[in-house]
């Protein structure tokens, strides 16, 4: 494996997640994490756990996760399936992680359209104002709201800190009304540009961390990342028979 694009990874996402450490009894081996740490200049794991294979740990830095021989000499980077049950044990992973990561944003940092009857599901959305599937998706809202879809928007402006479109995410952040101003400006409304204390910086990072790279980007209840723009039906009946399945991917931007 080489190592300059996997240390170079790691690096790039070393400050994205905290993990709860997983607990490891105090019997139980543990990998010489030494080469990995001298590699990554001393950064320190979030946690390190055995995996069902004798000799390979788990070991998270931020929101990545390896696999670390037990020796320290050996890392290997991508995903573990367990065959017997077809599960992606690594993605599985991944997304406790991003649960966690959503929960601790919290509604109130967020953008809601919720149903006017009971929610059954909740999909954290990260979204940019100006992308196509974005605004599409929008105009179908009431659509999401009837098949007692949650939507909870956070912010991911594509270009960037700075950009037009983080400007239009923080202009409708600050306006008295956040769910009018969200639907003006995706409808391409220009909205009066005011300024506040806001999570828009914050949000387009950690979509950054998470693996983001377009929107929509869905977070669904499991942790489980959809990419893409997915119909209202369709989500409805995904999400109805997501749980125990593998990861699908859908329309890209």
């Amino acid at each position: 494996m080489d190592k300059i694009p996997l240390i170079a990874a790691v690096l790039y996402s070393a400050s994205a997640l905290a993990a709860d450490p997983a607990p490891v009894p105090a019997s139980a081996k543990r990998p010489d994490l030494a080469p990995l740490q001298a590699a990554l200049n001393g950064e320190k794991p979030d946690s390190v756990a055995p995996t069902a294979i004798p000799g390979l740990y788990e070991v998270v830095l931020g929101g990545q996760v390896l696999y670390l021989s037990e020796d320290g000499r050996f890392v290997i980077q991508g995903d573990l399936l367990e065959l017997a049950s077809r599960d992606n044990l690594t993605e599985k992973r991944r997304g406790e992680m991003r649960g966690k990561a959503i929960d601790a944003v919290g509604e109130d940092k967020m953008v809601v359209f919720a149903p006017e009857g009971p929610t059954k599901h909740t999909v954290t959305v990260f979204t940019d104002i100006d992308c196509g599937y974005c605004r599409k998706m929008h105009t179908q809202m009431t659509a999401y709201n009837k098949e007692g879809i949650k939507i909870r928007y956070l912010w991911f402006p594509r270009e960037g800190i700075g950009s037009e479109s983080f400007n239009k995410a923080v202009a409708v952040w600050c306006a008295d009304d956040r769910r009018d101003a969200m639907t003006k400006a995706k409808r391409g409304e220009n909205l009066e540009r005011k300024t506040c204390d806001n999570p828009v910086q914050a949000e387009y990072e950690l979509g950054q961390k998470l693996g983001v790279r377009g929107t929509p980007s869905m977070i669904l209840e499991s942790g489980e990342m959809i990419p893409g723009y997915v119909p209202p039906t369709q989500l409805a009946q995904m999400l109805a028979e997501q749980k125990g399945k593998s990861p699908k991917t859908a329309a890209k931007p």
